[in-house]
């Protein structure tokens, strides 16, 4: 079932006099529960498309549908993590982690009477990714890959339908980073969310994501469309394997021809 559909969008930014066309006729749809991935040369729109999506720019033509509902403004149901944790340096990694309930409905109204069933919820996130044991921590104990743990968790405590992830491991050493992606595949596995990871890293796109999307220079088009057909779980040792690599390869070579 198509639960995100682009039709013909394109976006023009304005500043001024000057214009700018950063994402021309873009046409894709993902599946209620698919993870997929958008890579391609920088500038060239990737993060544009999240934000359409998610109604926080308005397309300068073409429609943007979610849930089948057309995307006029901001959309409820989703939850977003960025290559910057930006987590509040007063608050522990529990309560960071629970602030979204603190501020969306209906969770927002029965919070404080709640507060014992949404900590038990919270606590089986982070035993999910291996911070059980970080709960009252405050971000400054934490390792930067901690904290990008917590800021998973954060986005997905509310349970989103939608789940955007814009270079979420990018700031992260390249060790903590392949660690970060069995943590993601993990969550996905359990929750089965609709996921979008924007990423420069093909290896990284090509282990989490169902369907690979590759962008043109700007003005971004989707140049290619590319079905993962590796089997999950996906594990490090998947990644050495001669047809992930030859995906990878393939990849970067469209890529390429845009540089060119």
């Amino acid at each position: 079932m198509t639960f995100v559909d682009l039709k013909g969008v394109s976006l023009t930014y304005r500043l001024g006099k000057e214009t700018t066309l950063a994402l021309a006729d873009a046409t894709f749809s993902i599946n209620k529960g698919e993870f997929i991935a958008v890579v391609g040369p920088s500038g060239c729109g990737k993060s544009t498309i999240m934000k359409l999506v998610t109604g926080l720019l308005p397309a300068s033509s073409g429609e943007v549908r979610v849930a089948g509902e057309k995307v006029t403004g901001p959309i409820k149901g989703v939850g977003m993590a960025f290559q910057n944790p930006t987590l509040m340096p007063w608050r522990t990694t529990m309560d960071n982690i629970l602030l979204p309930m603190e501020v969306v409905e209906p969770h927002k109204r029965r919070f404080r009477s709640n507060r014992a069933e949404y900590e038990a919820q919270a606590m089986k996130l982070l035993q999910t990714v291996g911070l059980a044991d970080f709960a009252r921590r405050y971000p400054w104990q934490l390792s930067g890959g901690m904290q990008q743990r917590s800021n998973l968790c954060r986005a997905l405590i509310h349970e989103p339908e939608l789940l955007m992830l814009d270079e979420p491991f990018g700031a992260l050493d390249a060790f903590t980073r392949e660690e970060l992606w069995g943590v993601m595949q993990a969550l996905w596995l359990e929750k089965r969310f609709t996921g979008v990871l924007v990423t420069h890293d093909l290896r990284e796109a090509v282990y989490l994501a169902d369907t690979v999307y590759v962008m043109s220079k700007r003005p971004g088009r989707i140049v290619l469309s590319r079905k993962i057909d590796i089997p999950r779980p996906r594990s490090l040792a998947t990644t050495f394997e001669p047809h992930f690599v030859d995906l990878v390869h393939e990849l970067r070579d469209r890529i390429s021809q845009e540089h060119a």
